[in-house]
């Protein structure tokens, strides 16, 4: 059986926080590495931001085979830009997580941005 969270009871309307999705990663985390399913549900939310979604659920990639994720992670009532903004972060936190490679060169050009600032 899975974990069922209620995404709204978490963060609200609005999927953009970072101590939200810091608080969703925390709570899911060891559930998926012990290889549990977990099941999130997104219903009455509303607004989304890629940086809630790359903190809670991209992150995951780094320490967790993606066939895994995939295999134990459910989305629920997640609307059509929601899907949209989750199914981006994914993609990219598997290919920097998968390629060592990739993800020095998206740090190296990170780094090289925020050096001027």
């Amino acid at each position: 059986m899975a974990t069922y969270i209620k995404i709204y009871d978490l963060c609200g309307a609005n999927c953009i926080a970072a101590k939200h999705a810091t608080k969703l990663y925390e709570q899911i985390y060891p559930l998926l590495k012990a290889g549990k399913e977990v099941e999130l549900d997104f219903t009455g939310t509303y607004r989304f931001l890629s940086i809630f979604f790359n903190i809670a659920i991209g992150q995951l990639f780094r320490d967790i085979p993606a066939d895994q994720i995939e295999r134990s992670l459910k989305f629920t009532n997640l609307d059509d830009l929601g899907q949209r903004v989750n199914k981006q972060v994914i993609e990219s936190a598997k290919l920097y997580y998968a390629d060592d490679n990739y993800r020095k060169a998206v740090d190296s050009v990170m780094a090289e941005q925020f050096s001027y600032a």
